[in-house]
């Protein structure tokens, strides 16, 4: 509902500013008038976001654009387009494809309305998308999204946690790590077909995911390596395998199951 209010406001702020105002004179009215506005609302805003912190109304906008990208639907949990439009918001993917369901369920009276102002309209939803991200750019924004916390503990798996001698993600590890214990150390080389399979998936060299695999046997317990590794991705690899090293491994597959539609989305 805030959404609405806001683009409305925003409509008929724009039609009756004269001519002759410069862009900056034009962005200063239209963020007074928007803030004014979105204080009327702070009581229920608050109320709404004591159930959700971080959710707000205006991003039904947002998941509704993303819903209705080609193929049109609930997309996968770790699509690279849920996962960007979670480190956008700072909101969990598994946040994000819940609200995404209930978009597609159109289960309260609230989404009816989004899709009936929104849904046969591709151009108006792309121009409130675009209005609602504009508004980040306005010298006030940070007040306008004042309240809603920014948590990275998510975001910290798909950026690099180290960078030399290759690029590396928690979500790639956690794929390599997946693979590791469906081999035997004996074919965790390079020419093995599943090794290269899944380097070519996440844009590694065989090679690499192979070394990243003996750094993994210097975490297992079970093989007992007694050389040493100075190796830098000793650290990130020991990170990934107090994680999943000791879960049921069904549990890692149907993970690294979803993940890789990262990669190929």
């Amino acid at each position: 509902m805030i959404s609405f209010v806001l683009l409305s406001t925003f409509r008929n702020s724009v039609a009756l500013m004269p001519r002759n105002y410069s862009v900056s004179a034009k962005k200063e009215t239209i963020s007074f008038v928007l803030l004014s506005t979105f204080r009327n609302f702070a009581p229920s805003k608050r109320k709404d976001m004591a159930k959700n912190p971080k959710w707000q109304d205006e991003y039904w906008l947002l998941l509704m654009q993303l819903y209705l990208c080609q193929p049109v639907g609930v997309k996968p949990l770790y699509s690279r387009g849920m996962v960007e439009l979670s480190m956008e918001l700072h909101i969990a993917p598994k946040v994000l494809f819940g609200k995404m369901c209930q978009l597609a369920s159109i289960d309260t009276p609230r989404i009816e309305r989004v899709w009936e102002t929104y849904g046969h309209s591709p151009r108006r939803l792309s121009r409130a998308v675009r209005l609602l991200r504009e508004m980040k750019g306005f010298g006030n924004a940070d007040e306008f999204y004042s309240g809603v916390e920014v948590n990275e503990t998510f975001e910290k798996d798909f950026k690099p946690c180290i960078t030399d001698p290759m690029v590396l993600t928690p979500v790639m590890l956690t794929l390599i790590l997946d693979l590791y214990f469906r081999l035997t150390p004996i074919t965790m080389v390079a020419k093995t077909p599943e090794v290269a399979e899944l380097a070519k998936l996440i844009g590694l060299k065989p090679q690499e995911v192979a070394d990243v695999m003996d750094v993994f046997q210097h975490c297992d317990p079970y093989l007992n390596r007694r050389d040493i590794t100075l190796s830098p991705l000793l650290l990130p690899c020991q990170q990934i395998w107090q994680r999943y090293g000791n879960c049921d491994t069904l549990q890692l597959a149907q993970l690294a199951k979803e993940l890789k539609e990262y990669f190929k989305s």
